[in-house]
């Protein structure tokens, strides 16, 4: 598989969060666990955050130190692919409205430094 650049995964990043942040405005987590549909669409964006932040760091390894919660946003990746009998609705929740905003910030300056919008 050929390897893309760090634009490229910054983009899959940005356009992830994105998608969460649509897909849960205006609801609150009753709503949200009662949705199926929501919750898959979510967990897949999170995979995907995962996934290209774990090859994000492959190409640009000093970007980790950016990214303060790079190895647990990884872990929950492997945690949504692996464990998928064991996630909790309310954990994925929380990091939804607690850690989301921070980690889009994050990539947000790192991406307008590489000229990504």
């Amino acid at each position: 598989m050929p390897q893309r650049d760090v634009r490229a995964y910054l983009e899959d990043i940005q356009n992830s969060i994105r998608e969460i942040e649509m897909s849960v405005a205006g609801l609150d987590l009753e709503t949200y666990q009662s949705v199926r549909q929501v919750r898959s669409a979510v967990e897949r964006e999170f995979m995907i955050i995962g996934e290209a932040l774990r090859q994000l760091l492959q190409v640009e390894p000093g970007l980790e130190k950016r990214i303060t919660a790079a190895p647990a946003i990884i872990a929950f990746r492997n945690h949504l692919a692996h464990g998928y009998f064991q996630i909790a609705d309310a954990t994925v929740w929380d990091i939804i409205q607690g850690h989301l905003p921070h980690l889009k910030a994050e990539v947000e300056a790192i991406a307008h430094e590489h000229d990504v919008d």
